[in-house]
């Protein structure tokens, strides 16, 4: 249905603590992002998709995701990822911190960042391209797209230039982005 394709997941170390960091495209890409990894990837996801009904919070509790309240305070949040990566977890964010309106990368919230900087693991860029068109925001079902992955490779991002901020890593998403649209 999607023609799913994938590129350098090898960038994705095998063990340890490693955070990858991917552009949110649509209700798809948690389950894209670790469907070609060989180890399980966590997720952080609003706390309200957890109040849907029983049966899809055990999916995405199965699928590894861990509620997140989005509005308020992101410290319980921000403590638990850290802790997981710490803990030699692979774990996903999308640092826009929601589902894209448009199919281009929106503004990059902060959160990502102190993960970043509290964990000290490294930072994988994952570029999604294709899961918009294949289920936008607003349409009900997903619809027969092309979708592409890449993987990118690892960064270390703990210890930023003096004065960098959340914003650091967000030309490296951009440029993995481009880089699948050229595939």
């Amino acid at each position: 249905m999607f023609d799913l394709k994938a590129y350098g997941a090898r960038h994705v170390p095998a063990t340890g603590g490693v955070l990858l960091l991917s552009n949110h495209q649509s209700y798809l890409d948690p389950v894209l992002v670790g469907v070609h990894l060989p180890r399980p990837l966590s997720y952080m996801s609003k706390s309200e998709l957890f109040e849907v009904n029983p049966a899809f919070t055990w999916l995405i509790r199965s699928l590894g995701a861990f509620p997140v309240r989005q509005g308020g305070s992101a410290a319980g949040a921000v403590k638990l990822a850290i802790n997981r990566l710490k803990g030699g977890h692979a774990l996903n964010i999308f640092p826009e911190g929601s589902r894209t309106e448009t199919g281009e990368i929106g503004p990059i919230e902060g959160g990502a960042a102190l993960v970043i900087r509290g964990a000290k693991v490294p930072v994988v860029p994952v570029a999604i391209h294709g899961s918009f068109e294949a289920w936008p925001r607003g349409q009900k079902l997903p619809s027969p797209h092309p979708i592409r992955l890449l993987y990118g490779e690892p960064m270390d991002l703990a210890e930023p230039a003096a004065g960098a901020d959340h914003h650091t890593y967000r030309p490296h998403v951009a440029r993995v982005v481009r880089r699948v649209e050229g595939s």
